[in-house]
């Protein structure tokens, strides 16, 4: 009974998030930053969509249309829920990467939501040669681990149905070994000076600390939206739409 119980308050909370995202859609596409467009703005240049924690590219598909109508050519990183190993997901986005600048004929600028945005800093760090720019949205470099307890205990118990056996999800490797360490330095060093990059945080985010958002390797932005709903609000789009075109006449 307790387990129909937890079952319940979990549906119902996702349906009240539901309603929160549905509400502000339509808010979004009534702005200006949604309905002012520049089609030629984005002048082909590629964009690497990687989506946050336990989120597939659907929860990006309109950064991904708003991209598309200004001239961008967005992509999706396909990394499937976003809830496997480190290493291995940083090692898939670098191969769609190199697969989109090979399709677009330039650099290709990485944007990430959350967890993604920081493995998308991962990436191009990893190689400058490839990324024209990186946007992190309400992605916690300075401390993955930093994120809403609840959202680290999910994490945690990913690793544990790994041990059982489970595939494609994080293992503990991620969390205290070689894995966790590597990318932690990676992350606290600065980027390289040849890819600009815009954080975006909330001081309304109750899942990654506004504080941990902000990179020093980054501009950084301060907008007022929710963690899950900062792709759906209309600030993040003004945030990004002066960097992007700055980027796009490389």
């Amino acid at each position: 009974m307790r387990r129909v119980r937890e079952l319940l308050r979990r549906i119902d909370v996702q349906e009240q998030m539901l309603l929160v995202l549905l509400g502000m859609v339509p808010r979004l596409l009534r702005d200006s930053a949604w309905r002012q467009v520049k089609k030629t703005q984005g002048a082909g240049l590629g964009v690497l969509l990687v989506p946050g924690f336990g989120c597939g590219s659907h929860t990006l598909t309109l950064t991904r249309t708003w991209l598309r109508a200004r001239g961008y050519r967005p992509a999706d990183a396909r990394i499937g829920l976003n809830v496997g190993c480190t290493t291995e997901l940083v090692d898939r986005i670098e191969r769609q990467l190199e697969a989109h600048a090979e399709t677009t004929g330039r650099r290709v600028v990485l944007l990430g939501q959350s967890r993604g945005g920081w493995l998308g800093r991962l990436v191009a760090a990893r190689r400058p040669d490839l990324a024209r720019g990186l946007v992190m949205a309400g992605s916690p470099v300075l401390d993955p681990l930093g994120a809403h307890p609840k959202a680290v205990r999910v994490a945690r118990l990913l690793t544990r149905l790994s041990t059982l056996g489970v595939p494609g999800l994080l293992n503990a490797d991620c969390f205290t070994g070689s894995c966790y360490r590597a990318h932690s330095e990676a992350l606290a060093a600065a980027l390289p000076a040849e890819v600009p990059a815009l954080a975006v945080s909330s001081r309304l985010d109750r899942i990654a600390p506004w504080r941990l958002c902000q990179d020093p390797s980054a501009e950084c932005v301060d907008i007022r939206s929710s963690h899950t709903g900062m792709a759906l609000h209309p600030d993040f789009y003004r945030a990004l739409e002066p960097r992007l075109a700055a980027w796009a006449t490389e």
